[in-house]
């Protein structure tokens, strides 16, 4: 089999105490060696001196958008953004249409994504059939067809009893439920953050509550189950001292936050209109302060995307009709440089460990790692490169981001999947 080196960088992986320059010499899907300048001719070599190798990002929270939505996203189109931002593995939401509720459809996306031979796709399937909130859907069946976690996103498992069911369902089955907290009465309407910036645009606002109450309730649950409840895209003060509090009573319970809430204010809505409405929508300034000390003292597990592609005509629409959501791949990476990294708020290691190390444990697979015989998933990635994010020139189908013509100081250079490099900067 071809043997490709990567040369020169600074290997880091939190979970293996690697941080030094070495090689990493890959052949076929699998990592054969690491050290320093290894005597190895290669068929392919990867000059990394400067760069920073990690084990391949992972993103538990996006929206592929097929089946049903190709409009504004396909498996393709979605996983090739995945790759450029330096993804080897996307876990994609089961509010499609149809939602993934079945063992069918789970095996097809599977399939579709070793077709493609880009990023691995490991599906989310649907809390309950339909994600109406009215009964179980076949975690051991949808497990077996390859789904790693379950969730009814975009909106929350509807009671408590359903909850208690699934925790106790999927704690027997070792997966998590990856809840989006909200409570639909209070949200009800809301088209972003309730506060000053709201009123002040005559919009109607989404309280904290809407979110805090709904993490209450589940981390009772958790607490009486055992259960492991994962809290998506995390965004309040509230949440996040919730959450807190439950690690330190060693309840199962992890989190994920979104680049978008550690980096933007309720404020940015009137700069950028619907390409800063997202639920949980964006929140104030202390909200956000909290969501980065969560990342720095541990308290948050991962940083995910919530990649949500939608079509230019879709949110070109008013304030009040244009759906929930904004594209988030690409940028990744920059925005967590640029505004962690770079500001000394966290080490490389941290974030990596967020992106990669962490997200592969929660969803229960032998990702996140550089070592020996290990799998050759691997980002490279540039810690200084300045670049500038044109959205109209993304691999995603859709353009829906605030983040458009923003400068950032970060950037993926190679993608390594399967021992394959599937995206070169």
């Amino acid at each position: 089999m071809p043997l490709l080196l990567i040369r020169n960088g600074r290997v880091v992986s939190p979970q293996d105490s690697l941080d030094d320059e070495l090689d990493v010499l890959v052949e076929g899907g699998q990592i054969r060696e690491i050290g320093p300048k290894l005597p190895v001719h290669a068929d392919e070599v990867i000059e990394a001196r400067g760069q920073i190798v990690a084990p391949g990002f992972v993103d538990i929270h996006v929206h592929l958008r097929e089946p049903g939505s190709e409009i504004s996203e396909t498996l393709e189109t979605g996983l090739r953004a995945a790759v450029a931002g330096g993804f080897t593995s996307v876990c994609c939401m089961p509010n499609t249409r149809p939602v993934n509720d079945n063992p069918e459809l789970t095996r097809h996306l599977v399939e579709r994504g070793e077709e493609l031979n880009l990023a691995r796709v490991f599906p989310i399937a649907a809390v309950t059939v339909g994600s109406q909130g009215e009964r179980l859907t076949d975690f051991k069946a949808l497990i077996e067809a390859g789904a790693v976690g379950f969730s009814d996103d975009g909106k929350p498992v509807r009671t408590a009893v359903l909850m208690k069911e699934a925790l106790e369902a999927a704690r027997a089955l070792g997966v998590p439920i990856i809840e989006h907290c909200e409570v639909p009465e209070l949200s009800a309407g809301g088209v972003m953050n309730e506060g000053d910036t709201a009123r002040g645009l005559g919009l109607r606002g989404i309280p904290n509550s809407a979110e805090d109450d709904c993490i209450a309730r589940d981390i009772q649950i958790a607490e009486t189950t055992g259960g492991h409840l994962h809290v998506a895209h995390l965004s309040t003060q509230g949440g996040v001292q919730m959450v807190r509090k439950a690690k330190n009573q060693g309840l199962r319970v992890t989190c994920e936050v979104t680049p978008h809430h550690f980096t933007l204010t309720d404020e940015a809505v009137a700069r950028y209109g619907t390409n800063a409405k997202m639920n949980p929508p964006l929140r104030a300034a202390a909200d956000v302060e909290a969501v980065v000390e969560g990342i720095c003292d541990g308290t948050v597990d991962a940083v995910a995307t919530d990649h949500a592609p939608h079509a230019a005509e879709l949110k070109s629409k008013p304030m009040a009709e244009a759906p929930f959501g904004i594209t988030g791949l690409e940028t990744a990476l920059g925005l967590a440089m640029t505004r962690l990294v770079h500001p000394g708020r966290i080490s490389i290691g941290r974030m990596i460990a967020l992106m990669s190390t962490n997200p592969a444990r929660i969803i229960n697979k032998p990702l996140g790692r550089i070592r020996a015989r290990g799998v050759a998933d691997l980002t490279v990635f540039d810690p200084n490169l300045e670049w500038t994010y044109q959205a109209s020139q993304g691999f995603s189908k859709s353009r829906n981001s605030p983040f458009d013509g923003w400068k950032f100081r970060g950037a993926v250079t190679a993608t390594i999947v399967r021992g394959r490099i599937v995206f070169r900067r």
